[in-house]
């Protein structure tokens, strides 16, 4: 898959899960408060929990970026080959457990107004962040993920983690709403 197809993808997946994730906020608040009989998280608290984890994973992202846009100036870019499916498997909410950090717990202080609007703020920023490295300089840079011991992952993999991260919890609030 060539470079701009990798992106392509991203891009693509990226709004489409972001749309969805705009989508539960239509449910009814009573049905965003249940919670599922496994002793998990409501729909709203899991859309808290996107955020968060957003906002972590996105401050790796931005400082990436620095550092990318600094080295287009030094080297070329190489060819890359894709390495997006092995990613998928964290959309798999039974594919493994998941010990969260405490600091990515939600607060259920926020209100879902607010909530929604960050989500909102994070994919622009998350589209933003793409259209600066369109060109290839994304993979300049690689910072290692712990989970799944995916390893060093360049800045479409590390995107690309964001949103299965989503498309994982997209699952389980379906799940509730069943």
């Amino acid at each position: 898959m060539a470079i701009h197809e990798i992106i392509q993808r991203v891009r693509i997946e990226l709004i489409e899960t972001f749309d969805r994730l705009d989508d539960y906020f239509d449910l009814p608040e009573k049905t965003r408060a249940i919670k599922p009989s496994s002793d998990g998280w409501c729909i709203d608290e899991i859309l808290e929990h996107i955020t968060l984890t957003n906002h972590f994973l996105m401050i790796t992202l931005k400082q990436s970026l620095e550092k990318v846009l600094l080295r287009t100036k030094e080297q070329p870019i190489p060819e890359v080959a894709s390495r997006l499916d092995r990613i998928k498997v964290i959309s798999d909410p039974d594919a493994f457990g998941w010990i969260r950090p405490e600091h990515m717990e939600p607060t259920r202080q926020v209100s879902s107004d607010d909530v929604q609007r960050k989500l909102h703020t994070q994919r622009e920023e998350c589209l933003n962040i793409l259209s600066q490295i369109e060109n290839g300089e994304g993979s300049l840079h690689k910072v290692r993920m712990s989970v799944q011991e995916l390893g060093k992952l360049d800045m479409y993999e590390w995107l690309y983690f964001l949103i299965q991260h989503a498309k994982r919890h997209c699952i389980e609030m379906d799940r509730i709403c069943e």
